[in-house]
């Protein structure tokens, strides 16, 4: 990297470090089941919801408890299906114009990342009518409360029911972007297990994977504060003691919803720390080959990390204690215990 550019974005860094109390970041609210959503769209005075999904979440009816409850209590939805794994802006444009069309007023992500990410743009460009996607690209380029915001992960990984991120790839060009700012922050985080159920072995492995390296990335970046730090280690200790599990025993529902607080957690922890060049590498995969992004995390971090070096052995050495494959030191001292730690 240009010696002026690197410094430049170290001087970025260390200012938005800085920053990081006075900014507006906030969790969203949890809920534990998508029964719970008919309370909440009532409660905020919303009347028709616009259901953000995929094809194959649809074909396999993961959407028929939320279809049910929302039929139930009287609130009349409309369904987008046609999201891809890399969501593009065509999904977005067509997903907005079914929200106009049926006078909608609220938004429901239901699904993986790439749902999320939809849900999050669509919010976007509404709020935003005469602004491109692309000329939201970066940081704080929203600046506007999008409409109810609601996100059901059918993933434990990608953690973007928590994060203020939504990666879009163009549909012409294959670029792929991400818009960042604080009102694409979900406001209801739905962690039910029973949508994950079904999840097969292969993507229960891979975006557990994701929600890992989002995890150990936001733990040794040089952006961390004592809750990341905290957010980060639970998440990892989530994931080693449950994702054997997932992956065995499809149906442990208690492993299935530790594996979602483990996702929200990292998500959490990354969103203000930041992830690194894992994430620069395989998001950049994802949108040149659309290779499913929890795929290039997994196949990526071993290498990252050993390219680090000595750098982050005792951050490591940390992860690694509290994910139990390292016996624990007590000549330690916690890395919490002092600010230059950790």
């Amino acid at each position: 990297m240009n010696p002026l550019k690197k410094a430049y974005c170290r001087t970025f860094q260390t200012g938005l470090k800085i920053a990081l109390p006075f900014l507006p970041y906030r969790k969203p609210k949890i809920t534990g089941s998508v029964k719970s959503l008919p309370e909440v769209i009532r409660k905020k005075k919303c009347t028709k919801a616009l259901i953000i999904t995929d094809a194959g979440i649809r074909k396999f009816g993961l959407t028929r408890r939320l279809e049910k409850a929302l039929t139930a209590n009287g609130i009349p939805y409309c369904i987008y299906d046609k999201t891809v794994a890399n969501p593009t802006t065509v999904n977005v444009s067509e997903a907005i114009e079914l929200y106009q069309e049926n006078e909608c007023d609220c938004i429901i992500g239901f699904g993986g990342g790439s749902s999320m990410d939809c849900a999050k743009a669509v919010g976007a460009r509404l709020v935003r009518p005469k602004k491109s996607l692309a000329k939201m690209k970066g940081i704080l380029k929203v600046r506007r409360r999008l409409p109810l915001l609601m996100a059901i992960p059918t993933t434990a990984g990608t953690g973007s029911e928590t994060t203020l991120a939504a990666v879009v790839t163009d549909a012409e060009t294959r670029h792929k972007y991400a818009i960042n700012d604080f009102p694409l922050i979900p406001r209801y985080a739905v962690l039910d297990p029973k949508v994950t159920l079904s999840l097969p072995p292969f993507i229960t492995a891979t975006t557990g994977i994701d929600a890992l390296t989002h995890a150990v990335e936001a733990y040794i970046g040089n952006s961390t504060t004592y809750g990341t730090r905290k957010d980060a280690l639970l998440a990892v200790k989530l994931i080693f003691e449950n994702i054997d599990a997932a992956y065995t025993d499809g149906s442990n529902v208690e492993a299935r919803r530790n594996m979602l607080h483990a996702s929200f957690y990292a998500g959490c922890a990354f969103t203000k720390s930041y992830v690194g060049y894992v994430h620069a590498i395989a998001h950049s995969l994802g949108g040149e080959y659309n290779v499913p992004h929890g795929l290039a995390n997994a196949v990526i971090l071993p290498m990252i990390l050993e390219a680090y070096g000595k750098t982050i052995h005792r951050k490591l050495a940390r992860l690694a204690r509290e994910a139990g494959v390292a016996d624990a030191d007590p000549g330690d001292r916690h890395p919490e215990a002092c600010p230059l730690c950790g």
